[in-house]
């Protein structure tokens, strides 16, 4: 099992980084539904690989709860309990595939190869309907990709990306609520979380709450067209880690 210890607190560059992208992230999340990974995860790995995928997974989940209660009657609970059967197969591959990670170089390879996966899914262009099985196996994928690198959302921006806002946005939010929650369990129970996991995840808390409250009042004005910078964010910082990993 990786044995990382925090190097961002001994940094005042690195910790306040981490909070303006933790903002930004939160921001996201609570104006789309969904987001939160893919904003914050590729770069916080980058800065510091301990900050992933424990405490991003937990002000992620936080998050996303919170939107889900400020707008639980749009949420469509049959297609989030069928999403989340298939999340929670996919959070256990996933576990299992990280309990092998046995050095820093093995986890930024597969951090960065699943991050450039999650990049790939969003830009492809798919247009899948929502049905039992797309749901399920996206689900999945959402599962693996979210336990491993916090990063869950793309998949299922596939099924969801011509949907109008309201009813997407409350129910992607359920959806990651209760996945995050499942994964952390998850993460817990096989020795992958830990206290120092929560103490930074408390650290960056205050930046996720200001990003929540900024991403409530740009609710229905944000600027879609940020998804194009963040792809190449995202790609970017996914290349670094593979070279990381190989290096």
């Amino acid at each position: 099992m990786l044995d990382l210890q925090p190097q961002v607190l001994q940094s005042l560059w690195m910790l306040s980084t981490v909070l303006v992208v933790v903002t930004f992230a939160a921001m996201v999340q609570t104006a789309l539904g969904m987001g939160f990974g893919l904003t914050a995860a590729p770069v916080l790995a980058l800065i510091d690989p301990v900050l992933v995928p424990v405490p991003a997974l937990y002000i992620g989940t936080a998050t996303a709860l919170a939107a889900t209660l400020n707008e639980r009657s749009a949420v469509v609970w049959s297609e989030v309990k069928t999403g989340t059967i298939g999340r929670l197969t996919g959070t256990v591959c996933g576990a299992i595939l990280l309990l092998q990670m046995t050095s820093r170089e093995t986890f930024s390879l597969l951090f960065g190869m699943v991050i450039l996966l999650a990049v790939v899914l969003s830009i492809a262009g798919w247009r899948l309907e929502i049905t039992v099985r797309n749901l399920l196996s996206m689900g999945f994928i959402s599962g693996f990709t979210g336990v491993i690198t916090s990063v869950g959302a793309p998949p299922l921006a596939l099924i969801y990306q011509h949907r109008p806002a309201n009813p997407t946005r409350a129910t992607l939010s359920a959806f990651f609520a209760i996945g995050g929650m499942a994964s952390l369990l998850i993460l817990n129970a096989v020795g992958w979380g830990r206290l120092t996991h929560l103490w930074l995840a408390l650290m960056m808390a205050p930046a996720a709450l200001l990003g929540s409250w900024i991403g409530r009042r740009v609710r229905g004005k944000f600027d879609r067209r940020y998804r194009v910078f963040l792809l190449m964010i995202a790609t970017v910082a996914s290349l670094l880690l593979i070279q990381r990993g190989l290096g």
